[in-house]
This record gives structure tokens, C-alpha cells and sequence, in this order.
């Protein structure tokens, strides 16, 4: 797996939703078009709220990589 470099990193482990996708909307929101953050999730619901968000707005996950009960999310800002 190569490393995808970001402009930011979320630490989301151990919340329950909604708060992974308002963290979320807040840290994108803070970044510039085509900045990419890096959420850490342990909510099992967070892949498909951060599926359903990123449709909704248009800020396209890149990539999800689940390592244990660990979601890592690449997000990259529209």
C-alpha cells in the first residue's frame, strides 16, 4: 500500500456518530480544494455515514483501509 500524503490528520477513534462525520464536515471545511485529510474512525457506522456524506458533498474518499476495528478514510476536498 503506498502512502497517500495529506494535509491534515482526524482522530476520530472512539466517538460514536454523528460526531466522525461533524468533525469531519469542520476539518474539510478548513482546507483548501484538492487538500487531502486523513480520518481515524472506530465507529463501524462511520463507512457508510462517510459514503453517504461524500456523495452528498461532493468531497470524493479516496481511500478506506480497515485495520482491525480501526477505519482509516482518505478525503480529498472538492
Amino acid at each position: 500500500m503506498s502512502e497517500i500524503a495529506t494535509n491534515m490528520e482526524l482522530d476520530c477513534k472512539g466517538m460514536n456518530c454523528p460526531l466522525p462525520i461533524l468533525k469531519t464536515k469542520k476539518a474539510v471545511d478548513s482546507l483548501q480544494s484538492g487538500d487531502v485529510l486523513k480520518m481515524m474512525a472506530t465507529d463501524p457506522g462511520s463507512v457508510n455515514d462517510m459514503a453517504s456524506w461524500s456523495k452528498r458533498t461532493g468531497n470524493e474518499v479516496i481511500e478506506h483501509v480497515e485495520e482491525g476495528d480501526i477505519h482509516t478514510f482518505y478525503i480529498k476536498k472538492k
